[in-house]
């Protein structure tokens, strides 16, 4: 096989429909946007609108409370990664493992609010692990290596500091 021999598998491209091209086409005069109006044009976002009558999603009271916006933001990384990194040369195993090391291995895109340490797969490699959080599973396994797992608390859920009241 040449290069200029290189061809789509059939019916790998499907010509785009031509709306508004003649009667004939069967996509002519109103290109299957129906008659006038807004949802004729370009441009329209209706969802929820009820033609001028209070949306639903306005007319029922607002219940509850959702903690997402508060809520930590914990990067979870399982053993078997670990693994495949360290034997891809991405992490050193006499190095302290934190997240900045899995960010900067590519192990993590980001290290969030911590890390949270699961035993999914097999860890052949004894390391230190600084993590904001770790199954007890995940901890055996690490530990029955040789391994540590140091637990630090994320700077983000340490108490604020208390002011003294004016009196």
């Amino acid at each position: 096989m040449k290069l200029n021999e290189i061809r789509d598998n059939k019916g790998a491209h499907y010509r785009a429909k031509r709306v508004g091209r003649g009667i004939g086409s069967g996509k002519g005069k109103t290109s299957a946007r129906g008659g006038k109006g807004q949802t004729a044009r370009t441009g329209v976002a209706l969802n929820g609108f009820e033609g001028g009558q209070t949306p639903l999603h306005r007319r029922l009271p607002k219940r509850g409370f959702r903690r997402t916006a508060f809520q930590s933001d914990y990067k979870i990384v399982n053993l078997g990664r670990l693994q495949e990194a360290l034997e891809a040369g991405k992490l050193k195993a006499d190095q302290p493992v934190d997240g900045a090391a899995l960010v900067a291995a590519g192990v993590l895109r980001r290290a969030g609010d911590g890390i949270r340490l699961l035993a999914k797969g097999e860890l052949k490699v004894p390391l230190t692990l600084e993590v904001a959080g770790a199954s007890k599973a995940a901890v055996a396994a690490v530990e029955k290596l040789g391994g540590k797992v140091v637990v630090k608390a994320p700077a983000k859920a340490q108490p604020a500091k208390e002011t003294p009241a004016k009196a």
